[in-house]
């Protein structure tokens, strides 16, 4: 694996020091919640409402973007972290969330436009703000790299050894505020990660049509920062993000990570996905299967711990969900509320 400014490779957990058994489970159980919880929201996205409404508009409002595949992104950058450090993430943003510690009742009434949401219901999935764990999101490509700027400014200003992770897709490295937030971060030695998730199609286009070069970690080296391309391993993954935070904490100035991944579903909760060639291979290249694999070869888990994994997933997932759908529908004459000019 290549950490410095310059040529990056795709590498996997085989190239790094042991974790501690501890670890490994806690990086396979984050990776299970977000599945758990996205097979969930999918469920409930195409539900049926009851009589009067058409099947299959489901409780949920409005579009749904999910990251089944790309788990380890989300377990591996943010395991280094505390939730004193502050994560912005995209319009798929819940895997990220969830291993950012946001909490799940809040966050799931937020999808379902319910009052008692992160966002009293006015935000939806695609704009997750939590003051609690610092975490945010857009719908916006490639927003979340700004505002990252302001928060690693203000805890540098403070004197803190706080962290800024700002997350984006490959399709988002090609926005000015992309390089314009490199740039600056560079300049000013920013305690900021900056993370891509490359899943291959940004939207519909593949990225080498789209992409002059082969890899967005090497874009680093413009910027005089380090630059480092994995793969979707999430010890991998953990392992650079783990180099790059340090390195932040000790105001050595930000990195970027790009983690090759991949997008299970669609771009979108609908997307018939006909522009992707990709798509019967795509389901073997699922990441949780293979981490669970890999523990249990390795002793970490037995199939009783896997059971119990996911039966604790389940359970605080259906426990979200069922507080979400209690929850009240925000009344139409506070529309105006929590609205700032």
């Amino acid at each position: 694996m290549t950490t410095t400014t310059g040529a990056s490779v795709d590498a996997g957990s085989s190239t790094q020091p042991a974790l501690q058994p501890e670890l490994r489970r806690a990086l396979y159980e984050t990776m299970v919640l977000s599945r758990t919880y996205e097979e969930a929201i999918l469920r409930e996205y195409h539900a049926d409402k009851g009589p009067g409404f058409d099947i299959g508009k489901g409780l949920v409002p409005g579009e749904m973007h999910l990251s089944a595949g790309q788990e380890p992104v989300a377990a591996g950058i943010c395991a280094p972290l505390t939730t004193d450090d502050a994560v912005t993430a995209t319009h798929r943003p819940h895997h990220l969330a969830i291993a950012h510690g946001v909490d799940l009742r809040a966050m799931t009434a937020e999808i379902f436009g319910r009052a008692t949401g992160l966002g009293h219901g006015r935000g939806g999935h695609m704009h997750l703000f939590d003051p609690q764990t610092h975490f945010s999101c857009s719908g916006i490509i490639a927003e979340g790299y700004p505002p990252a700027l302001g928060q690693a400014f203000a805890f540098r200003r403070a004197g803190t050894d706080r962290v800024a992770v700002a997350v984006t897709g490959e399709g988002a490295a090609n926005q000015g505020a992309f390089h314009e937030s490199l740039n600056l971060a560079a300049r000013w030695r920013l305690p900021v990660v900056f993370v891509v998730e490359d899943n291959d199609w940004a939207i519909s286009v593949p990225r080498d049509a789209a992409t002059a070069i082969a890899s967005n970690a090497d874009r680093a080296a413009a910027y005089g920062i380090p630059g480092e391309r994995v793969g979707n391993d999430v010890e991998a993954v953990y392992a650079a993000a783990s180099r790059a935070v340090a390195r932040a904490r000790a105001g050595d100035g930000p990195s970027l990570i790009e983690v090759h991944t991949v997008r299970l579903w669609g771009h979108f909760e609908g997307d018939a996905q006909g522009y992707r060639d990709d798509l019967e291979s795509a389901a073997e290249r699922d990441p949780i299967p293979a981490y669970e694999a890999t523990l249990l070869a390795d002793g970490v888990l037995d199939d009783a711990a896997v059971a119990a994994v996911r039966e604790e997933a389940s359970a605080l997932v259906e426990e979200a969900v069922a507080y979400a759908k209690e929850s009240p529908i925000p009344d139409p004459a506070t529309a105006t509320a929590y609205a700032f000019a």
